[in-house]
């Protein structure tokens, strides 16, 4: 009996053992956010983003490293947008004050897919306006084109007046770190707190 007893304890440790292992090695395939995840990204999270090279408002070309130097959530749209993009942007930028007061520092990105207005000074205006830390980008159109392109993102500029034109395009707004890159995206659909709560998730763990 005491060896069967020795034999049980033997058997409970490896079990215990084997699964701090397994925790400190990451498990699900070393995915550390695994468990933040709340959606499947068809062939995986490095499928998108990666460099960029635009415009900030000081007419400065930048990079990808100089923008991206904190947890950071990236959004396309355009200045003269008339609803959707000033309603996805302020959201953002609530969702950024919202992860300011659980301690965590995150800037919002806007990229402008209209360079034909979005002039820097322009770019560099909205986004002062709708927080004191977004940073505004623009660019050549084949510049916006790659940004837009690495983040699997739409524009389409529409027939019109040539100053009074709209553009469509996609609303996915996208959480990126540092060193990391792209980690999740978000809906239109989600509040501000819904997007805190699961950006939280990805940045505790970095």
């Amino acid at each position: 009996m005491t060896r069967l007893y020795a034999l049980l304890a033997a058997v409970f440790v490896a079990a215990l053992l084997g699964g701090a292992w397994m925790m400190t090695r990451g498990g699900n395939g070393g995915d550390k956010f695994a468990q933040c995840r709340s959606s499947q990204i068809a062939g995986g999270a490095d499928t998108i983003g990666g460099p960029f090279e635009l415009v900030n408002a000081k007419g400065e070309t930048v990079t990808d490293k100089d923008v991206i130097t904190e947890p950071s959530i990236v959004y396309f749209g355009y200045t003269f947008c008339p609803d959707v993009c000033p309603m996805d942007s302020a959201r953002n930028a609530d969702a950024v004050d919202v992860l300011a007061d659980r301690g965590m520092s995150v800037t919002p990105v806007f990229i402008s897919i209209d360079p034909e207005r979005d002039t820097p000074e322009a770019v560099g205006d909205y986004a002062e306006n709708l927080h004191e830390k977004m940073i505004g980008l623009t660019g050549s159109l084949d510049q916006v084109k790659a940004a837009s392109k690495a983040y699997k993102t739409y524009f389409k500029k529409n027939e019109g007046d040539e100053d009074y034109y709209l553009v469509d395009h996609s609303t996915f707004s996208y959480l990126v770190l540092p060193e990391v890159g792209f980690v999740e995206f978000f809906r239109r659909d989600e509040t501000a707190e819904q997007m805190a709560e699961k950006a939280a998730c990805f940045i505790s763990k970095t």
